[in-house]
């Protein structure tokens, strides 16, 4: 049992276990709440989550609203009696003969393998009881604050062959103060939705006619283009050569490349003229056979090539989420041919220069895992073996922190995956490189040695943004939808006053637009205060406002998205600030505002 005493003085693993305990222990509270209120419901499991907790209850009716507002009434009740939680051991004929009415504990007795314990807990002096494998806090006010958050279907066992149950998610946290800045996390999280965002900005759409992938609209269609230029300038610097491959293979391809064997249930297959071809999933057996439609030596080492060709997976309905999880997507995909010898230079200067390109997009402290041989795998040991060494030694010389996770690596070889935190303190995994001496062996791709020998090239995958869009996706959110100014679809709106100002506004206009700045004039009917509204509402970087003063003084009052007012602002200055805005990428206004 988890002690609530002194919560400051515990590490964080020791919070973490307590946090863990406590969500265990609201959802037998959670459970007993709703036996009370819904004596006819059958419990059937309740376990933690990340940040909380559920409860799934096979209940006639689906819960309301109002049924959560009571559920949570009587959670409190039952709190704030402070009755202990007490786990006793059992046989299990005892906890068949407790359980017999519920199928649902019957089936989870059942799947207890044999001579592991088998415990019940319960609080409230008795009164309600739980089959539970334990991890409880002492007593029910160690619960200090809790929440149910929402309720939703859930089919037992996530099979959908099952009967439908009814979830009641929760959260729970050792103090108010913690559960409030969690809850405002939540709300700020909503805000920010990218799928949400993507609607209301105009940038992307999704329909059943084209499960899990994207309608980019002009303004989405404009972001991608430039996410994608943004990559293809680092490409002339770090002399990456682009190609062009075709979409679809003839499954002989993906034999041989394994991924037949092990990807086959993320593909798409079609029959032509009787034949079976598969849609490339990855673009790693086309860079392949574009090495090997060529002779080559070492003074060509390395060779990087890079393909923006769009790829499909086949993703569950279950786990596609918006642009994060879809099945039509584009990657910053490349792939580099090298020497064993150059391995080390070849990783560490892609960690430079995706370490650099994160910070253009305010992605701070990435987190850097190495990920070892998973248990469904190619090639043998000794080669695997030789990749793991390789990269944790340039890990360990780059000074990186990183983690060490077992089973995690790709089919073909070990990886090292980089993760960002985003504005809400979420992470998410975006840039990966991985080594792979299978893909050489499977497609005899080979060099000449400086004494003339033929050596197996070593093939490194690597990926910075990875999924152009998942990356605008994550970038979205991270942003809450207001691109800086070089990816803003539409940098700033003119408005003018009055009709009388709608000539000047337009002259402006032309002025900006000669400068390369994307620009548009609101000559609507509506008042100046809406149409600066509007464009706030549109994450619109500048509002340029013209009246009798600005045309007199060759001038424009400049706000901004957040409100900020700088008052009139030569067109000089504006032009020359929102260039060079632009041209350096920059995160922050240079025409700096005063909020209002």
């Amino acid at each position: 049992m988890a002690s609530v005493k002194d919560l400051k003085d515990l590490s964080p693993q020791e919070l973490d276990e307590f946090r863990n305990d406590m969500r265990h222990s609201a959802a037998h509270v959670l459970a007993e709440a709703v036996l009370k209120l819904h004596p006819e419901a059958k419990l059937t499991i309740g376990p933690t989550i990340e940040v909380g907790f559920y409860y799934d209850f096979d209940v006639d009716e689906p819960f309301t609203p109002d049924d959560l507002k009571a559920i949570e009434k009587e959670m409190r009740r039952s709190i704030n009696r402070n009755s202990k939680f007490v786990e006793r051991e059992v046989t299990r004929e005892e906890a068949r003969e407790q359980v017999l009415d519920n199928p649902y504990k019957v089936e989870i007795l059942d799947g207890i393998p044999e001579g592991t314990r088998v415990t019940f807990c319960s609080h409230s002096d008795g009164a309600f009881e739980d089959l539970c494998r334990g991890g409880h806090v002492e007593q029910t006010v160690d619960i200090k604050a809790f929440k149910l958050l929402s309720t939703a279907g859930a089919y037992w066992r996530g099979d959908e062959n099952n009967k439908m149950l009814q979830r009641v998610y929760g959260t729970a946290w050792e103090s108010k103060e913690a559960q409030a800045d969690y809850l405002h996390r939540i709300e700020e999280a909503e805000r920010r939705d990218h799928r949400k965002l993507g609607r209301e900005l105009g940038l992307f759409f999704f329909d059943p006619i084209a499960p899990a992938s994207p309608f980019f609209l002009p303004k989405g269609a404009f972001v991608v283009n430039e996410l994608t230029a943004f990559v293809r300038d680092l490409y002339k610097r770090y002399d990456y050569k682009e190609v062009i491959t075709p979409q679809i293979f003839n499954t002989d391809l993906w034999r041989k490349s394994g991924h037949y064997d092990n990807y086959a249930d993320n593909m798409f297959f079609i029959n032509i003229d009787e034949t079976e071809y598969g849609v490339k999933p990855m673009n790693c057996p086309a860079a392949a056979m574009l090495y090997g439609s060529e002779t080559h030596s070492y003074r060509e080492l390395p060779l990087r090539y890079a393909d923006f060709g769009r790829l499909h997976r086949y993703e569950r309905s279950g786990v596609t989420h918006g642009l994060t999880r879809v099945r039509s997507l584009t990657q910053d995909d490349a792939h580099i041919f090298s020497t064993m010898d150059q391995i080390g230079s070849e990783i560490r200067g892609f960690l430079d220069m995706l370490r650099d390109s994160y910070e253009v997009f305010g992605f701070d402290n990435p987190r850097f895992t190495l990920s070892l041989r998973p248990e469904k795998r190619v090639g043998i040991d000794d080669m695997w073996d030789r990749a793991e060494s390789a990269l944790e030694e340039i890990l360990a010389d780059s000074g990186f922190e990183y983690e060490t996770v077992s089973g995690e690596g790709a089919f073909y070889g070990p990886k090292i995956d980089i993760f960002v935190p985003d504005a809400l303190k979420r992470e998410w995994q975006l840039g990966t490189v991985q080594l792979d001496f299978s893909l050489p062996e499977r497609f005899n791709l080979e060099y000449a040695a400086e004494d003339g020998a033929r050596h197996k090239v070593v093939v490194i995958h690597r990926a910075m943004l990875g999924s152009i869009e998942r990356f605008l996706g994550v970038l979205i959110e991270h942003l809450g939808g207001a691109f800086p100014l070089w990816l803003a679809p539409l940098q700033a709106v003119i408005v003018p006053i009055a009709d009388r100002h709608v000539a000047y506004a337009h002259d402006v206009k032309e002025i900006l637009e000669k400068h390369g700045l994307r620009v548009e004039v609101n000559d609507s009917s509506d008042r100046m205060n809406a149409k600066i509204r509007a464009a706030q509402l549109q994450k619109v970087p500048y509002m340029l406002v013209v009246g009798d003063r600005e045309a007199e003084e060759n001038a424009v009052a400049v706000r901004t998205r957040t409100g900020g007012n700088l008052g009139a602002v030569s067109i000089t200055e504006v032009v020359e600030s929102l260039v060079k805005e632009t041209e350096q990428k920059s995160l922050e206004p240079l025409l700096s505002a005063t909020d209002d």
